[in-house]
């Protein structure tokens, strides 16, 4: 069995980060360790909720870990709330770090053109620097802009798409995705380079007109669950995408209106059944 790591914080009530990660990469047949960055009493749109920053128990949690010489198959990170964390992720890398680990890092920090109200530009900087470690990045477009010094755009084409690609795999990435990209009309998904073949990949499926908290580390979970159950990656990446969209328009049709997640768990045996089509396919 493959063994995960993914470092992220805990919104105790939210459906977003670790309380989704855990689950959804459990589900499709991987061990997933967990790294715990902060506990938060509910994710950030709640009002009034309480938050322990985890920092000064990384560096322990890690030594022991090297102690019991644990090693891991991915390394996954999400949000990770200051400058601090980033560095410790950089050297937690390099530490464990083997020619098989895939490194995965979802730069979680903006979106709708603006940086998280937490972050500024400084931290953008050291979030390029960790995915500049990576094997596979996945920002969203107003992420891409601020590690690139793009210009933020809603209405784009693909050269605009191209040219991101290309500055963001000027950080040192191998491959790298960019999401929420839409092409067409009523359409999303993603697009990516591997800077090695110099090939693009683009999958679109419809778009759902709703929003949710916790989507994106949904994909991103899906889509790394996919790779260690050996899906190629344009084919773990139509998983993911397709399994969002999937898991939005389950979380609509509820009566009782749920506003702070989506309704994964209803929809994980569909995703399950989806993994074994894929891997049987490929």
């Amino acid at each position: 069995m493959k063994r995960i790591l993914t470092v992220q914080d805990i919104s105790c009530l939210g459906k977003c980060s670790l309380t989704v990660a855990l689950p959804v990469i459990s589900a499709m047949g991987v061990e997933t360790v967990i790294l715990p960055t902060a506990v938060l009493s509910t994710h950030t749109m709640f009002r009034g909720f309480t938050v322990k920053d985890l920092s000064d128990q990384i560096e322990p949690i890690t030594e022991h870990w090297k102690k019991e010489g644990v090693t891991f198959d991915a390394i996954y990170t999400g949000y990770l709330g200051t400058q601090e964390q980033i560095g410790q992720m950089e050297r937690l890398v390099d530490e464990f770090r083997t020619e098989d680990t895939l490194i995965f890092v979802d730069p979680v920090m903006a979106d709708n053109g603006k940086l998280y109200a937490a972050f500024d530009m400084d931290y953008a900087r050291r979030n390029a620097a960790l995915c500049g470690r990576a094997d596979i990045i996945v920002p969203n477009l107003t992420e891409a802009a601020f590690m690139t010094g793009m210009d933020y755009r809603t209405e784009y084409d693909l050269s605009y798409i191209e040219k991101m690609l290309e500055k963001l795999a000027a950080l040192g990435t191998k491959t790298v995705v960019l999401t929420g990209v839409s092409l067409s009309e009523g359409k999303t998904g993603v697009m990516g380079l591997d800077t090695r073949s110099g090939e693009h990949f683009l999958y679109q499926n419809d778009r759902v007109d709703a929003s949710y908290h916790g989507t994106g580390d949904i994909f991103s979970s899906v889509c790394v669950g996919a790779l260690m159950n050996g899906l190629p990656l344009p084919e773990a990446l139509k998983l993911a995408a397709d399994y969002t969209a999937h898991t939005i328009r389950a979380t609509l049709e509820n009566p009782k209106e749920p506003w702070y997640g989506v309704d994964f768990e209803a929809t994980l045996p569909q995703l399950i059944t989806d993994l074994e089509r894929a891997k049987a396919q490929s």
